[in-house]
């Protein structure tokens, strides 16, 4: 027994230093950056830089949830793309009904992923894989495969392109609020331990008289919901709903999440955390491009996408390695 605990304390602590060492990272980061770049602390690249790096912080969120049950949505960064396109549509009507309806969309597509895995039972990689291309496709038939312009008459696009305050942007302050709401689910309602219990072991959890079908439901509409979100920032931000973006956009939550300190397998996840290795993953990459800017090194937006995948295995190495400790400790 004493050997048991022993090793769920040495697990705990490495796991919630792994959470503490994303925000270490990304302290070490910024001080690098004001020490090395002139514009890097200005107002206008802390704007530009946590207006686009919202989209990411949200779907990660939703993704952190999912995650933790052990699941997977693949489905994030299309469903995103067609969210843009409902928003584009509906912002000759002002903001609410756009943001309204994009994360609407989202939603839908989240209870799509709901039905297919739980009571159809689906893997959660097959059922996401099939609504991904769906959102892909769907994007595409209805924006007629082009950019769909936002109205520009409406007050759509100060959800995207305005400050609420000093050089914060209107994205991240409805993203902070998010955080702060599903931080609460997750560590002050029974509804977040059931989440944690079901990556654990879902068994376990039903026999514990656990609702777990309500909460797998729920980290699925959530995860869509963000997604939709997301969206909607995409078509404020730039201007016009994007069919073609979305690509890779499931990775980068992934890698955000698991940079966060989240177990793959579930059980284990923190909010803070996962928008730290958000915001990490994006200062990676600002950080590149004030150096191409330099002209050190020159990397296209290819080389970025690598970097991601290499920033990626070597965390899930890193887990890898740490759950085979555990294991041949007990």
């Amino acid at each position: 027994m004493a050997n048991t605990d022993m090793f769920d304390l040495r697990g705990m602590v490495g796991r919630h230093a792994q959470m503490s060492g994303v925000w270490v990272a990304l302290a070490a980061m910024i001080i690098f950056g004001l020490l090395r770049y002139e514009n890097f602390g200005s107002a206008y690249n802390l704007g530009s830089f946590l207006n686009y790096n919202s989209m990411f912080i949200i779907i990660s969120l939703g993704m952190c949830f999912v995650i933790m049950t052990g699941g997977i949505d693949l489905s994030v960064g299309y469903v995103a793309a067609f969210t843009s396109i409902v928003a584009a549509y509906l912002s000759p009507w002002g903001i609410v009904p756009a943001l309204i309806g994009g994360v609407a969309a989202g939603v839908a597509f989240g209870a799509v992923n709901a039905i297919l895995i739980v009571p159809m039972r689906l893997p959660p990689f097959i059922a996401t894989l099939s609504t991904m291309l769906a959102a892909k496709g769907g994007a595409l038939v209805i924006s007629g495969k082009q950019t769909v312009a936002v109205d520009w008459e409406s007050s759509f696009t100060k959800l995207g392109m305005e400050k609420a305050f000093g050089p914060i942007p209107w994205t991240i302050v409805l993203v902070a609020i998010a955080a702060v709401v599903l931080w609460i689910i997750l560590e002050r309602t029974a509804l977040g331990r059931t989440v944690l219990a079901i990556g654990g072991s879902e068994e376990a959890s039903g026999l514990m008289g656990l609702k777990v079908t309500r909460a797998k439901v729920f980290v699925y509409l959530l995860s869509g919901g963000c997604a939709g979100l997301a969206g909607v920032f995409l078509a404020s931000g730039f201007g016009a709903g994007q069919p073609l973006e979305g690509t890779g956009w499931e990775l980068t939550a992934i890698a955000s999440v698991v940079v966060g300190g989240t177990l793959l397998t579930g059980g284990l996840g923190s909010i803070p955390a996962t928008v730290g290795g958000a915001l990490l993953l994006g200062l990676v990459f600002n950080l590149l491009n004030f150096e191409n800017g330099r002209g050190t090194i020159s990397l296209s937006a290819y080389w970025q996408m690598v970097i991601r995948g290499g920033v990626l295995f070597a965390v899930i190495l890193l887990q890898a390695r740490m759950n085979k400790s555990a294991d041949r400790a007990n």
